[in-house]
Formats: structure tokens, sequence, C-alpha cells
């Protein structure tokens, strides 16, 4: 099962986001708290174990008398989209005028009780190889 949660227009610069989020991006929900938690970018960590606590309890909701363990929620996807822009005018010498961009940007969570395998490997039978081959082999000799 999948909770998630959003924040939108975080004032923080989408680019110093992403490397936070590719951190956590995999992890368990409980690791990643601890990790956010004693991070050197402080501000920023906030931000995302705050929005990563609204989202595990989201999933305690949706789970509510179901079963699952929350021990076991792991965070499967982080996106960092930018957000709205506020362009201001910082004076420049010489009467011109420099162009400061301040970005904010859009935070998406989603956590799940089990991580879904994304690669999918089939594996074949003997039986079925040797079909193979002998397939193979008819349309080498018949060419």
């Amino acid at each position: 099962m999948q909770a998630q949660a959003k924040l939108y227009n975080s004032s923080f610069s989408p680019r110093k986001m992403r490397l936070l989020a590719d951190l956590v991006r995999g992890m368990k929900a409980d690791k990643a708290v601890f990790v956010l938690k004693m991070n050197a970018k402080r501000m920023y960590a906030h931000e995302l174990q705050k929005l990563l606590g609204s989202a595990i309890a989201n999933w305690k909701v949706k789970n509510e008398g179901g079963e699952g363990d929350e021990s076991e929620l792991v965070v499967e996807t982080i996106t960092i989209d930018s957000g709205r822009m506020l362009k201001r005018v910082l004076p420049a010498p010489q009467g011109r005028a420099h162009r400061i961009r301040k970005r904010s940007n859009h935070i998406t969570i989603i956590v799940s009780d089990k991580r879904e395998e994304q690669t999918k490997f089939v594996q074949s039978t003997d039986e079925d190889m040797e079909e193979n081959v002998e397939t193979v082999e008819e349309t080498v000799n018949e060419a």
C-alpha cells in the first residue's frame, strides 16, 4: 500500500533539495528520518523530514486496522520539481542591473510498505532452452 505527501512552493532551490532527495530515495523510512536529522544541510533536511513524517502519518491513516508494519516502509519515490521563480533586480555598476532569480520547488514523497521490483527476470527451464536451441539449429540448417 502506498501513501504520499506533497509540499508546494518550498522556498529552497530545487537543485540543492535534490541533493538530499537522492540521499534518501530507496531507503527504509525510519533510516531516512535519521539520515535527514543528522545531515549537515539542516534547513533543507528539516523540510524533507517534516514531509516524510507526513507521508508516514498518511500511510498509517490509510492502513488503519490493516496489515503491514511501519518499520517495513520504504521511501519509494521523491520528486523535486521547480516551482515559481521570483525575479528581483540588483543594482550594478554604471547604471546597469543584474537579475536575481529566487527559485522555489514542489516536493512529492511516496512511501510504500514493500518495494516493487522494477526489473522482472523471466527464468526459463532447461526444456524451454533446448527447444529454442533446436529451432535455431533448424533455421540455420535450412539456410
